[in-house]
């Protein structure tokens, strides 16, 4: 566990590049234990390829990455998959297996890694379902009997079952309407306080992100150009906070746009 004063996560010079396009360039970011960060930033800035790099599912270039002060980076087989036991994940599109049952989504985690046999699982599968507000009915159904916000809390079901202590939720409230969106943002408050669990999220729903983090960083152009409170985006005076938020087409931020 994180020692006092040390981040959950610390994440420091983290490079990245694919091919001659260079996506993060020196990602400097901390994680407080129990904290809820939340990064935002246009389409293409390098937020997913960070998550992905503090999974251990894409290997930076270079760069740090510290979970409760010991390196991740390199980890490789059971070391590495210690470290990711501690994780929950709730992918972007949901990513449920559209061959086995909501129940069976929920606790493919658990018995994949050997923790609990089927038998044992299915309960935990279960109370996670009833965390998220769905019935035992729901988990015997398949996603493709759900609707997209069904689906987006059974998502989040299998990234609490394990009971991680680490919660890594990737635009939550992508293709949701508002209505459901904020109950999903409600649900992620809640599961991630009754866990206290460590959230990083990332997200381009500044109305996601404000109820859900207590600090938000800003990423552009592969690096966090504005870290703080979740209390004082809107007086950051960094002008690339200040357009994103607004949802500016004019200002430091430029699109690319064919004409």
């Amino acid at each position: 566990m994180s020692g006092p004063g040390e981040p959950k996560i610390r994440i420091r010079g983290l490079h990245k590049a694919f091919g001659a396009k260079n996506v993060l360039r020196g990602v400097d970011l901390d994680v407080g234990a129990g904290e809820s960060v939340v990064v935002i930033g246009g389409s293409g800035t390098g937020k997913s390829v960070t998550v992905k790099c503090a999974l251990g599912l894409v290997e930076p270039d270079s760069g740090s990455i510290l979970i409760d002060g010991v390196e991740s980076v390199g980890l490789k087989g059971a070391a590495r998959e210690a470290v990711n036991a501690r994780m929950g994940m709730l992918f972007q599109g949901g990513a449920l297996f559209d061959s086995l049952s909501v129940w069976e989504n929920v606790a493919f985690g658990l018995v994949a890694a050997g923790q609990k046999t089927r038998g044992e699982a299915k309960p935990v599968a279960l109370d996670s379902l009833a965390q998220v507000g769905l019935g035992p009915e729901v988990g015997e159904l398949m996603p493709a009997e759900l609707s997209g916000g069904m689906q987006k809390r059974v998502a989040l079901a299998r990234a609490i079952a394990a009971r991680p202590d680490i919660i890594f939720f990737d635009e939550p409230t992508t293709g949701l309407d508002p209505i459901m969106a904020d109950v999903i943002n409600d649900l992620i408050v809640e599961c991630v306080r009754e866990l206290g669990a460590t959230a990083l999220s990332i997200t381009h729903d500044m109305a996601s992100a404000r109820k859900i983090a207590d600090r938000i960083a800003m990423l552009h152009e592969g690096r966090i150009v504005w870290s703080g409170p979740v209390s004082e985006i809107d007086g950051s005076g960094d002008p690339h906070v200040d357009q994103f938020i607004h949802g500016r087409a004019t200002g430091p931020i430029r699109m690319a746009v064919r004409r």
